[in-house]
């Protein structure tokens, strides 16, 4: 399923909101200023890696679906681009200073990837999870959205889970120091067709048949429709930070 949204990695790159700024305000305080290197694991079409370029250090971007690798290659150049799982990439001798995960920490291999990601950082290096949330201003919008996904998908995403779930994963391996979660909001106005091809990247989508599919963009067309051809969304952000324990 990880490689499931290069099938539509140009409609992904296109629909899917990015990150906030002022996240990298939080991200450098917390590491204590520009950290020296950055991997980006599961990078896809570079949502985080364009914001991790700003920083000025050297950026990986680890994908493991060469489709959205191809995209992510040819706008972001600056980027040293590596077509594998996460779960295959040897980091550099020594490791990075920041590990950053954007919208992609639950494709991991759970049994692993806290063990994993440490052994990748230096001593006392960070580690940044980032993922957004796709919610809706309105609560009747909310509400007559959810009933339609559900319909077509009721068994629980990642976006079901507490705010904090990765944070409280990071404490209890008993590798990760001194974690924090930050969250941010903001509220894009998005049109039926510009919603509906977001729907098209979403995995909880995307894993059913094609009839299922035409279902609910039809359902979602006619609800949208009906409120006037706009939907406004609650892009919730959320920042879970951790220091890897050295030793």
């Amino acid at each position: 399923m990880s490689r499931v949204f290069g099938e539509v990695a140009a409609l992904y790159d296109d629909v899917r909101p990015g990150y906030p700024p002022e996240l990298l305000e939080t991200l450098t305080a917390y590491h204590g200023g520009i950290p020296e290197s950055v991997a980006d694991l599961g990078a896809g079409t570079g949502k985080a890696t364009e914001l991790l370029l700003t920083l000025g250090a050297p950026v990986t971007a680890v994908e493991p679906d060469p489709r959205m690798a191809g995209v992510l290659a040819r706008k972001f150049p600056a980027a040293e681009v590596v077509t594998a799982a996460f779960e295959q990439w040897t980091p550099p001798p020594g490791g990075v200073g920041l590990v950053a995960c954007a919208t992609a920490w639950h494709w991991l291999d759970p049994a692993t990837r806290d063990r994993r990601v440490h052994a990748a950082l230096r001593p006392r290096g960070t580690l940044a999870i980032l993922h957004n949330r796709h919610g809706y201003a309105e609560p009747a919008q909310q509400a007559a959205v959810d009933a339609i996904m559900q319909a077509i998908d009721p068994a629980r995403n990642v976006d079901d889970r507490p705010v904090d779930w990765a944070r409280t994963e990071l404490d209890q391996s008993g590798l990760f120091a001194d974690t924090a979660v930050h969250e941010w909001h903001r509220h894009p106005v998005f049109s039926t067709e510009q919603y509906l091809g977001l729907v098209r990247t979403f995995s909880t989508y995307r894993r059913h048949t094609p009839a299922e599919q035409r279902r609910t963009l039809a359902d979602l067309r006619a609800a949208i429709d009906g409120w006037g051809g706009a939907l406004r969304m609650d892009i919730h952000t959320i920042l879970v930070l951790g220091r890897a324990v050295a030793g």
